[in-house]
């Protein structure tokens, strides 16, 4: 990993960061997108040298243009809600990582089973328990495209699972049960999205992929990193426990969100907005790392 760019060079005594972030109704509008109220937070801190970590429910294929877009090709990224880690070459070991290779150039790591698993599990539940469900794979693009506002390639691209199943529940809680208790003898579970419910292994998570990347720095960097993480729905609170500080963004829907961490944020913004206030409520104020920003460029140059 380069640090040619990091302040933490010029004053050990301060501690390495990094940001993970959810990106639908978090970094991106849950509607339109849009992350340019983001915009200048992710300059700086690109600037400054902290990585910010792309940790979704989007699929590898989806995270292609996306990462290009948002200036991230060069940090990692969590796929499918922690079943598929992506490491570019600055964050990878020469002795525990294969060379990267196909659309995106990166070393992966596969966390969980096999979609095709997952799907044949889905269905067998589906007619054994006589569930109302439609699982991802089994929708057409157009569908994708009217749920998710998606236009025809990224839904396309939302279609390529690897280790997660996004499906839409169309029964009552009880059934939800009842398919979460035979999931969970098939070594699979359920987490909650900002639109889909989502099946995976139990091994799986954004919490778990995050703390594996946390370790992943630290072992490069040589010094564990302060972690600030940002989202909005369900399946992101297993990675705002697992961050030395959270913000929990205002989200688009009622969900609960309620995750366990004593320095904890709630925005009072949504989407991006909310974001750019969660990463300045806890960066923007009394920090010398980030108020010395103007002096570290000089310095650097």
């Amino acid at each position: 990993m380069t640090e040619s760019a990091s302040p933490a060079l010029l004053d050990p005594a301060l501690q390495p960061r990094l940001v993970v972030t959810d990106l639908d109704g978090s970094l991106l509008d849950h509607h339109s997108y849009d992350f340019s109220p983001a915009a200048p937070w992710l300059a700086r801190l690109k600037q400054l040298g902290v990585p910010v970590i792309p940790v979704t429910s989007k699929t590898r294929a989806e995270l292609v243009p996306l990462r290009e877009a948002l200036g991230l090709t060069a940090t990692p990224f969590i796929a499918e809600n922690g079943a598929v880690i992506g490491l570019p070459p600055g964050w990878c070991h020469a002795s525990l990582d294969r060379p990267g290779s196909g659309l995106d150039g990166v070393v992966i790591k596969h966390t969980g089973v096999d979609i095709r698993f997952i799907r044949a599990r889905l269905a067998i539940w589906k007619q054994r328990l006589d569930l109302q469900f439609t699982p991802m794979g089994e929708m057409e693009v157009a569908e994708v495209m009217a749920r998710t506002g998606l236009d025809e390639p990224r839904a396309k691209a939302a279609k390529r699972r690897e280790g997660s199943e996004p499906l839409i529940w169309e029964d009552d809680e009880n059934a939800l049960e009842k398919l979460r208790a035979a999931l969970e003898g098939d070594g699979l579970t359920m987490t909650q999205g900002g639109r889909f419910w989502h099946v995976m292994a139990q091994a799986s998570g954004k919490g778990s992929a995050v703390n594996w990347l946390i370790q992943r720095f630290a072992s490069l960097r040589g010094r564990q990193p302060l972690a600030l993480g940002l989202g909005d729905g369900p399946n992101d609170v297993s990675m705002l426990e697992a961050v030395d500080q959270a913000v929990v963004i205002k989200g688009c829907h009622d969900l609960r969100v309620a995750p366990h961490n004593r320095a904890l944020y709630r925005t009072q913004a949504t989407g991006p907005a909310g974001w750019a206030e969660g990463v300045a409520h806890w960066w923007g104020r009394d920090d010398r790392r980030l108020a010395a920003e103007p002096h570290l460029q000089t310095t650097t140059a």
